[in-house]
Protein backbone atom coordinates (compact mmCIF):
# COMPACT_ATOMS: atom_id res chain seq x y z
CA UNK A 1 0.00 0.00 0.00
CA UNK A 2 3.08 2.61 1.15
CA UNK A 3 4.56 1.48 -2.13
CA UNK A 4 1.37 2.29 -4.12
CA UNK A 5 0.90 6.05 -2.84
CA UNK A 6 4.54 6.53 -2.91
CA UNK A 7 5.17 6.90 1.17
CA UNK A 8 6.83 5.33 3.68
CA UNK A 9 5.61 2.73 6.02
CA UNK A 10 7.05 3.74 9.79
CA UNK A 11 6.67 1.33 12.42
CA UNK A 12 5.49 3.61 15.01
CA UNK A 13 4.79 0.85 18.24
CA UNK A 14 7.19 -1.98 17.53
CA UNK A 15 6.25 -3.77 21.77
CA UNK A 16 2.71 -3.68 20.67
CA UNK A 17 1.10 -7.04 19.63
CA UNK A 18 0.42 -6.58 16.71
CA UNK A 19 3.27 -4.14 15.50
CA UNK A 20 2.05 -0.57 14.78
CA UNK A 21 2.51 0.70 11.51
CA UNK A 22 1.83 3.79 9.61
CA UNK A 23 1.88 4.88 5.92
CA UNK A 24 3.14 8.33 5.94
CA UNK A 25 5.62 10.65 4.20
CA UNK A 26 8.25 10.35 6.49
CA UNK A 27 10.82 13.20 5.47
CA UNK A 28 7.32 15.42 6.05
CA UNK A 29 7.11 13.90 9.76
CA UNK A 30 10.70 14.29 10.70
CA UNK A 31 10.57 17.81 9.84
CA UNK A 32 7.23 18.47 11.64
CA UNK A 33 9.00 16.40 14.79
CA UNK A 34 12.11 18.85 14.81
CA UNK A 35 10.03 21.86 14.06
CA UNK A 36 7.45 20.87 17.12
CA UNK A 37 11.13 20.65 19.09
CA UNK A 38 11.91 23.96 18.29
CA UNK A 39 8.89 25.30 19.25
CA UNK A 40 8.60 23.89 22.53
CA UNK A 41 12.67 25.04 23.47
CA UNK A 42 11.49 28.58 22.25
CA UNK A 43 9.00 28.62 24.93
CA UNK A 44 11.04 26.96 27.87
CA UNK A 45 11.70 29.90 30.01
CA UNK A 46 15.62 30.39 30.37
CA UNK A 47 16.74 31.03 33.87
CA UNK A 48 19.15 33.68 34.36
CA UNK A 49 21.20 33.62 37.11
CA UNK A 50 23.13 36.84 38.52
CA UNK A 51 25.52 37.29 40.76
CA UNK A 52 25.82 39.06 43.63
CA UNK A 53 29.15 39.73 45.92
CA UNK A 54 29.81 41.23 48.85
CA UNK A 55 32.65 41.86 51.35
CA UNK A 56 32.74 41.12 54.83
CA UNK A 57 32.89 44.56 55.54
CA UNK A 58 30.69 45.84 52.90
CA UNK A 59 29.19 49.21 54.07
CA UNK A 60 25.56 50.60 54.29
CA UNK A 61 25.54 52.15 50.83
CA UNK A 62 27.77 49.45 48.99
CA UNK A 63 24.59 47.45 50.45
CA UNK A 64 22.05 49.49 49.49
CA UNK A 65 23.05 49.77 45.81
CA UNK A 66 23.60 46.34 45.18
CA UNK A 67 19.97 45.52 46.96
CA UNK A 68 18.68 47.88 44.34
CA UNK A 69 20.34 46.40 41.59
CA UNK A 70 19.04 42.62 42.83
CA UNK A 71 15.17 44.09 43.08
CA UNK A 72 15.91 45.01 39.25
CA UNK A 73 16.87 41.42 38.37
CA UNK A 74 13.98 39.58 40.31
CA UNK A 75 11.38 41.75 38.61
CA UNK A 76 12.84 40.46 35.46
CA UNK A 77 12.55 36.82 36.95
CA UNK A 78 16.16 36.08 37.50
CA UNK A 79 17.71 34.07 40.41
CA UNK A 80 20.25 35.51 42.24
CA UNK A 81 23.19 34.18 44.21
CA UNK A 82 24.32 36.46 46.92
CA UNK A 83 27.65 35.49 48.13
CA UNK A 84 30.18 36.85 50.53
CA UNK A 85 33.92 36.50 49.33
CA UNK A 86 36.31 35.79 52.51
CA UNK A 87 39.75 37.20 51.22
CA UNK A 88 42.69 36.23 53.69
CA UNK A 89 42.27 36.50 57.25
CA UNK A 90 38.93 37.75 56.88
CA UNK A 91 37.35 34.61 57.31
CA UNK A 92 37.03 35.47 61.01
CA UNK A 93 34.47 37.37 60.38
CA UNK A 94 32.27 34.55 59.46
CA UNK A 95 29.36 35.55 61.35
CA UNK A 96 29.66 39.24 60.26
CA UNK A 97 29.02 37.16 56.31
CA UNK A 98 26.20 35.41 57.53
CA UNK A 99 24.38 38.40 59.13
CA UNK A 100 24.82 40.66 55.97
CA UNK A 101 23.22 37.42 53.79
CA UNK A 102 20.27 37.18 55.77
CA UNK A 103 19.65 40.83 56.13
CA UNK A 104 20.14 41.28 52.66
CA UNK A 105 17.93 37.73 52.08
CA UNK A 106 14.96 40.16 54.35
CA UNK A 107 15.08 43.30 52.75
CA UNK A 108 13.82 40.72 49.80
CA UNK A 109 11.80 38.99 51.33
CA UNK A 110 8.62 40.76 49.40
CA UNK A 111 10.38 40.27 46.06
CA UNK A 112 11.97 36.86 46.24
CA UNK A 113 11.67 33.34 48.12
CA UNK A 114 15.21 31.82 49.65
CA UNK A 115 16.15 28.90 47.74
CA UNK A 116 19.19 28.33 50.06
CA UNK A 117 20.13 30.01 53.25
CA UNK A 118 23.84 31.17 53.76
CA UNK A 119 25.81 28.35 53.45
CA UNK A 120 29.93 28.48 53.74
CA UNK A 121 32.01 26.40 51.06
CA UNK A 122 35.38 27.20 51.13
CA UNK A 123 36.07 30.98 51.43
CA UNK A 124 32.84 31.72 50.08
CA UNK A 125 29.10 31.87 51.80
CA UNK A 126 26.70 31.49 49.49
CA UNK A 127 22.79 32.48 49.43
CA UNK A 128 20.33 31.73 46.83
CA UNK A 129 17.37 33.65 45.91
CA UNK A 130 14.25 32.72 43.42
CA UNK A 131 11.86 35.89 42.52
CA UNK A 132 8.25 34.85 44.08
CA UNK A 133 5.75 33.95 41.59
CA UNK A 134 3.29 36.95 40.84
CA UNK A 135 -0.10 35.43 40.27
CA UNK A 136 -1.26 36.02 36.59
CA UNK A 137 -3.33 39.28 35.70
CA UNK A 138 -6.10 38.21 33.89
CA UNK A 139 -6.75 40.44 31.04
CA UNK A 140 -10.44 41.70 30.39
CA UNK A 141 -12.06 40.56 27.59
CA UNK A 142 -13.56 42.97 25.37
CA UNK A 143 -17.54 43.76 26.06
CA UNK A 144 -20.01 41.90 23.44
CA UNK A 145 -23.13 44.37 21.95
CA UNK A 146 -25.95 44.77 23.85
CA UNK A 147 -28.65 42.59 22.29
CA UNK A 148 -30.57 44.13 20.03
CA UNK A 149 -27.74 46.32 19.05
CA UNK A 150 -26.88 46.67 15.51
CA UNK A 151 -23.39 45.88 14.06
CA UNK A 152 -20.83 49.23 13.71
CA UNK A 153 -23.33 51.03 16.33
CA UNK A 154 -22.02 51.70 19.50
CA UNK A 155 -22.74 49.71 23.06
CA UNK A 156 -25.11 51.28 25.71
CA UNK A 157 -23.16 53.39 28.32
CA UNK A 158 -23.19 50.10 31.08
CA UNK A 159 -22.13 47.57 28.28
CA UNK A 160 -18.79 50.13 27.30
CA UNK A 161 -16.03 48.97 29.99
CA UNK A 162 -14.58 51.15 32.42
CA UNK A 163 -11.37 53.00 32.17
CA UNK A 164 -9.71 53.10 36.05
CA UNK A 165 -6.89 55.62 36.19
CA UNK A 166 -4.41 54.60 39.15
Amino acid sequence: MAQEQNLDLVEISPTATPPVCRVIDYSKFKYEQKKRTREMKAKATKVVLKEIRFGPNTDDHDFAFKLKHAQEFLKEGAKIKAYVHFVGRSIVFKERGEILLLKFAQALEELAKVEQLPKLEGKRMFLYLAPKVAPSVAKPKPAAPAAGAKDGAPAPKEAQPKEVEE
